[in-house]
């Protein structure tokens, strides 16, 4: 046996086709659809209802077994429905229903593809597979072309030309005409187009969802009961509701598929000459001239510029609104061994799709290659239509969540928990309804069924995408957008918090506050060894006005921060032609000629500019470097013996310290200056100075930061900066707790020591193991750590025991680059932790991705025109949900006298408000592109920090309400199950209208918890992180055996006044007695106390108190029910068929109610103070 599961094993990974390294799909699997007669739902089921009808007709007798007959009939068809609908529920089943598995060897037999894709990305399908064009098999899927690999036997992406030598793009000339109906075949044409489904197709996605089919389901049971006129009223209303919410859904998708990029005429190169085309039939490999983009016509597709430079928006992908600066191959020397790697490369060279071009220079006439009668810029075609970074983004906002839903394997252990009860409460009826041989089978199935509905309330589904949808609009007001609603109750489980520091934590106001290292007079020197920029010498001020990415535009200069603060501090100009001149003084100007931009890995930029030697006209060329002192230390002719110490010393104190570096290159010909290296132009530089820049903290990081550690959160920074600086800087913030901070530091290869900043204190890198637990933990806890890139590569290489014990409680990690970043968050995940990440969405890509909860922090402010249209609009529409929620105050006044021939006019009210909350949240699902960040699922338009605050406020407060939510769903439900069972046995039934104010009651009530909103500050006290925990399962036991004791006590008293009979007959119509009457009002009176008791409130959201409307309406019912049962108002009373109370018997239930709501109060406080506490768990 051992062998065959052995072997099943390995079949099934062998058939899994996916590719292992796809980011989309995590398996593929072959199938052939069978004949309609072998489906797993019709033959099958024709056998079982055969079998059926044969036993009861012949065997049994159609007279003696008629019940049991019709109700075994009903359960079968029942069971054909719902395996008829699991197959539209689930892929998986409908494979396995309908379809036959085919083997890789036998590929070419299959029509469908199961596909499943990775976690988060949507929901997994069963796609046509197609056999035409160049592939022998393809599918598509989530717009994304899927080839099969005969060598590998996996399905793959199309391979896009994105990873060839950087000669070989400069050197290509284009298609040739006979290869062009092939590669578009191939490759398929550049539409980022979107179908919006027909109407009757969403309706029916919609209709066959599990809960509405459910809600159907009772509709039909209320029927039989003979509530008729109501449940047709209910599922009228049910099935307009859905209606609005798909007609909501096909305007969202015509919203996004107006996101797309429109087709326009560009000139392309292909069969040797320059002709237009429509931009949506490019295919990968083609020559275009791109120019200025107009009015609508954005960057049809990734494309790698080859000649001439752009400066680009990009803020419809990053959000970011500083243009960015884009150089062209030609501009730059290529090694013949040197390939592009997209990831790298991108930034700099490729233009993306659906971004506009701000300004292009035409390349020039002097050089050879290729160059567009249009006069625009040359480059090559990468990657078309979904696959660009645009398509990415629009595959997000499209396929990334399906709908908004809480935690659905909880949600269904915990319907399966209370099931429980029902099941037990059923059995009951069942079992003693039968002992009475005068009673109705049928109707007593009915009941139970009945019992085992009523557990889980229609409204579940749509109170639970409610409170989520809730923080997404408040979120949405605090300008902070979500791609993925799902991850928002992941923020108030969040336990570390990783920050960038340059742009996020740190203010783009910086100060330049002069050179340092020089040889110069002291006089001229500030205390801190300054020598001011104006007197500086003139190699480290035409570094300084040369070297960076700045660019002249129309509308002022665009660039870096830090760079335009070191230009203005110079006081220099730059041109739009690339020169840069004093604004006063005897320098000459530069003209710059070439530069090599600032890498991550390099750390350093250089330029080479030169100018024209006065009384000549000969040009002198020089090269300006800049980067981080320790990697250009090396690259130095000479360097003074205080260089160290110098930058060290001047690091502590938390400035911004880069090398400048200056080498004259003498006069070159035209040919010998484009075929420069980085390497030659690096090499050999004289050493200039230190400059000194300062960044200011925001202003408001200091007291998000304390607030956010006073909330039992841990605190990192992850920075490419140096150690010196971060470590200043987290003290300033109070990162850093403790006196001492150490840093992992390489004393030769292999061994690492822990080093004070101020190097006072040096010991060595040991495991906790060699250490000790006790040792270990006072280490950890007495000092804060800051590792670097570097010690950071050896721990997670060769030490990854410690690194996992070590990580968690590291405060700083300096010096280290993007894929690093991304480490550090999937550690702590793969550790346990829940993680938010906090960057600028340009570097910090891969670790905002890999969070939990990632945010993208925009410094970009939109354009203003826009702004003041949307302040004009909020002005005319105040605060929709204030609005329903004045609504919705009315209505309960309206409602507080029901009659019980208003149940259709109260229901249809609850249900419309219900209709227009989820409406409102569905417009809200949707978030518009240039508002998203391709970077994180969570993009802040604000520059502080603050927004952090916002999110895990959203988070928390979402958290804490679905788990009241719940709480309170359990415990109504538990009471509805005892009321329902034991009571329909003694006849016990409620009158149309009580049942109408009761279901009103509940609906109210939940959707003013959903609209509960958060403390405007955190507290140190953390929320459970889910619905299983000891304090939730305890408190609602505990609340059920005090509210089980009062009914049961009740009920007894209720039968020494008047005597039970011992079959009651539960066909007559209903008039109002003792026994119903005391337990209508106990079960109110105990649903209204079930919100009032476990309604949290703080330290996370509103209070009682300052949830106004959910107070209103508690106090009124409440007040209400107690006033019935002291008999205050008779008239009320008569209209809720509620009899009249002997004075002894009144005292007695208005003692009761009192005991209960006292005894349930304090068994629930009790455990709230010692179960209840969330704990920040950071193991040692």
């Amino acid at each position: 046996t051992k062998l065959i599961l052995l072997d099943s094993l390995l079949q099934e990974i062998v058939m899994d086709l996916a590719d292992p390294n796809d980011d989309l799909v995590s398996s593929v699997s072959l199938y052939t659809k069978r004949p309609f007669y072998l489906y797993g739902y019709t033959t099958p089921f024709l056998l079982v209802y055969t079998t059926w009808l044969y036993n009861w007709f012949f065997v049994y007798g159609y007279n003696e077994y008629i019940e049991i007959g019709a109700i075994s009939g009903i359960a079968i068809f029942i069971i054909h429905v719902l395996v008829l609908l699991s197959c539209y529920w689930s892929v998986r089943f409908q494979a396995w229903m309908m379809c036959s598995r085919v083997s890789p060897t036998a590929a070419d037999q299959a029509t469908y593809a199961k596909v499943i894709p990775t976690e988060n990305n949507g929901s997994a399908e069963m796609v046509r597979v197609a056999r035409t064009g160049p592939h022998q098999l393809w599918f598509s899927f989530q717009k994304i072309k899927y080839v099969f690999d005969q060598d590998k036997k996996i399905f793959r992406k199309i391979l896009f030309p994105v990873d060839l030598a950087m000669t070989t793009y400069r050197d290509w000339k284009g298609w040739e005409e006979d290869q062009i109906n092939e590669k578009t075949m191939f490759y398929g044409n550049n539409e980022v187009e979107m179908k919006v489904p027909e109407f009757k197709e969403l309706f029916i996605e919609r209709a066959t969802a599990p809960f509405f089919v459910f809600q159907v389901f009772c509709v039909g049971l209320w029927c039989l009961d003979e509530y008729w006129y109501y449940s047709v009223f209910t599922l009228m209303m049910l099935i307009m509701f859905e209606c609005t919410l798909v007609q909501q859904q096909i305007r969202n998708m015509s919203e996004i598929r107006k996101m797309g990029n429109k087709p326009y005429m560009i000139q392309v190169y292909r069969g040797r000459r320059w002709r237009p085309i429509p931009s949506d039939q490019l295919i990968p490999g083609d020559i275009v001239s791109i120019g200025r983009s107009g009015a609508e016509n954005l960057v049809p597709c990734d494309i790698l510029l080859l000649r001439g430079p752009c400066i680009v928006d990009e803020s419809m992908l990053t959000g970011e609104s500083i243009p960015q600066m884009k150089e062209s191959l030609e501009n730059i020397s290529l090694e013949a061994s040197r390939y592009f790697d997209i990831d790298q490369d991108a930034r700099l060279h490729v233009l993306f799709g659906g971004t506009r071009v701000v300004q292009h220079t035409s390349p020039t006439k002097t050089t050879t290659g290729l160059r567009a009668g249009d006069g625009g810029c040359v480059g090559y075609v990468l990657q078309t239509g979904f696959n660009t970074q645009q398509g990415k983004l629009l595959r997000t906002i499209l396929f990334g969540v399906k709908r908004v839903t809480a935690n659905n394997l909880e949600t269904f252990f915990f319907i399966l928990f209370l099931l429980i009860f029902a099941i037990a409460a059923a059995s009951y009826v069942w079992i003693y309804g039968t002992m009475d041989p005068t009673r109705n089978r049928y109707k007593l199935f009915l009941e139970c069924t009945l019992i085992l509905t009523s557990v889980v309330p229609p409204e579940l589904p749509i109170e639970l995408s409610l409170a989520v949808n809730t923080s997404l609009l408040s979120l949405s007001k605090l300008k902070v957008f979500c791609t993925e609603p799902f991850r928002i109750p992941f923020a108030g489980k969040v336990e570390i918090l990783c920050f960038d520091k340059t742009g996020t934590l740190t203010s783009d106001d910086l100060v330049v506050e002069g050179i340092a290292g020089l040889d110069v007079d002291q006089k001229e020197l500030t205390k801190d060894g300054v020598c001011p920029v104006e007197k500086a010498p003139l190699e480290s001020i035409q570094v300084l006005a040369t070297c960076h990415s700045l660019v002249q535009l129309d509308d002022g200069l665009v660039g870096d921060p830090l760079e335009k603060a070191t230009l203005a501090a110079v006081d220099w100009n730059l041109t739009k032609g690339e020169a840069v001149i004093p604004k006063r003084g005897k320098y000459s100007g530069l003209k710059i000629f070439q530069r090599f931009h600032f890498s991550s890995a390099l750390k350093r930029m250089s330029v080479v500019c030169g100018y024209t030697v006065p009384g000549t006209s000969e040009t002198r060329y020089i090269a300006t470097i800049k980067g981080a002192p320790e990697t250009l230390k090396s690259m130095f002719v000479g360097v003074p013996e205080d260089y160290d110490k110098n930058y060290l010393s001047l690091s502590r104190r938390g400035a911004r310290v880069l090398a400048l570096g200056w080498r004259d290159l003498g006069s070159l010909s035209h040919q010998s200056l484009k075929e420069l290296t980085r390497e030659q132009v690096e090499a050999e530089a004289q050493f200039a100075g230190f400059v000194i820049i300062s960044c200011p903290l925001k202003p408001d990081s200091k007291s998000v930061i304390k607030e956010l550690v006073g909330s039992s959160h841990q605190v990192a920074m992850i920075t490419g900066d140096n150690p010196l600086t971060a470590c200043h800087v987290a003290r300033q913030l109070r990162f850093s707790r403790n006196p001492t901070t150490v840093i992992l530091t390489s004393v030769s290869p292999g061994e690492w020591t822990w080093r004070s900043v101020d190097e006072k204190e040096v010991f060595p890198l040991t495991s906790p193991k060699q250490l000790g637990y006790n040792q270990w933990k006072k280490f950890v806890s007495s000092y804060d750590m800051c590792i670097t890139g570097e010690g950071l590569a050896y721990l997670l290489n060769e030490k990854i025991d410690i690194a996992h014990r070590l990580l968690p409680h590291v405060r700083v990690f300096a010096r280290v680059n993007p894929k690093q970043k991304e480490a550090v968050i999937t550690t702590l995940k793969h550790l346990g932790y829940h993680t938010l990440m906090c960057g600028d969405g340009t570097n910090d890509v891969g670790a905002l991705k890999h969070a939990h909860v990632g945010v993208a922090i925009l410094s970009s402010n939109p354009p203003k025109k826009k702004k003041e249209k949307e302040e004009e609009k909020e002005k005319a529409e105040p605060d929709k949900f204030d609005k329903l929620k004045r609504e919705g105050k009315m209505k309960r006044n309206e409602v507080r006298r029901p009659d019980p021939k208003d149940r259709l006019s109260a229901r249809h009210a609850q249900l419309q408000k219900m209709m227009q909350e989820l409406q409102e949240a569905e417009e809200m699902q949707i978030v518009k592109l240039g508002d998203a960040s391709i970077a994180a699922p969570f993009t802040s338009k604000q520059s502080s920090i603050v927004s952090i605050n916002h999110v895990i406020k959203q988070g928390r407060c979402t958290l804490v309400t679905t788990l009241q939510m719940f709480k309170i769903l359990a415990l109504n439900a538990l009471i509805l199950a005892y009321s329902q069972s034991v009571l329909y046995l003694e006849g016990v039934k409620f009158s149309d209208g009580q049942a109408t104010f009761q279901g009103l009651l509940l609906a109210a009530c939940f959707l003013f918890i959903s609209r509960s909103k958060p403390l405007t500050s955190l507290s140190k006290q953390r929320p459970l992180p889910n619905i299983f925990n000891v304090y939730t399962i305890l408190t609602v036991i505990c609340q059920f055996a005090v509210h089980l004791g009062s009914m049961i006590f009740l009920v007894h008293q209720a039968y020494q006044r008047e005597p039970r009979q011992e079959f009651p007959d539960l066909e007559k119509e209903f008039e109002p007695n003792l026994l119903n009457s005391t337990v209508y009002i106990i079960s109110m009176f105990l649903q209204i106390l079930t919100f009032a008791i476990n309604y949290r409130g703080h330290p996370f959201m509103e209070s009682l108190t300052e949830n106004r409307s959910l107070l209103y309406s508690l106090a009124g019912a409440g007040g209400f029910v107690v006033m019935l049962a002291l008999g205050w108002l008779p008239e009320f009373a008569e209209q809720f068929s509620i009899v009249n109370f002997s004075d002894d018997f009144r005292s007695i239930l208005v003692k009761v109610l009192a005991v209960d709501a006292g005894a349930a109060f304090v068994f629930d406080r009790l455990l709230l103070f010692v179960f209840g506490e969330g704990k920040l768990n950071i193991r040692v």
